[in-house]
């Protein structure tokens, strides 16, 4: 089966169309492809462990010009953030085997980082997405063996 090449549009917080399904408690962002509401991905967020680490990276993010990249690296997954012009950046994922770039503008992903922040609270309805991704991985792992 051939794998389906698929391109993102830019997403913006003032979009018409609902691209963010919501963000789970461990910081992924869950975004509808394309606005599809059939082809949800998971998308690794910022994850600190210091309100000193969240400044290093927003800064780090603020301060990316086109043609540079900063790595957001996870326990068990990382994502790369790419800035492609004055404010246009890309999130770098895999669906159905092709790489994909989600872009975005720059208030946008600066909004997603900064629910890195420690008192940022996910809405209630979010939390079942983080189960589904833990289920996702839980299952994953026993077709492995």
């Amino acid at each position: 089966m051939k794998a389906s090449f698929c391109l993102s549009p830019r997403y913006r917080l003032d979009d018409e169309l609902p691209w963010l399904e919501g963000i789970d408690p461990s910081r992924h962002y869950w975004i509808k492809v394309n606005g599809d509401n059939h082809l949800t991905v998971p998308i690794p967020g910022l994850l600190i462990s210091s309100m000193d680490e969240m400044k290093q990276a927003i800064r780090q993010f603020r301060s990316l010009q086109p043609g540079e990249q900063i790595t957001l690296v996870r326990a068990a997954s990382s994502c790369k953030i790419y800035c492609i012009s004055v404010n246009c950046y890309a999130i770098e994922t895999e669906i159905n085997d092709a790489l994909v770039w989600h872009l975005f503008d720059r208030e946008t992903l600066d909004s997603l980082l900064m629910t890195a922040h420690p008192d940022w609270q996910c809405a209630s309805s979010d939390i079942e997405l983080g189960r589904r991704l833990l289920i996702g991985s839980l299952q994953q792992a026993t077709a492995n063996k």
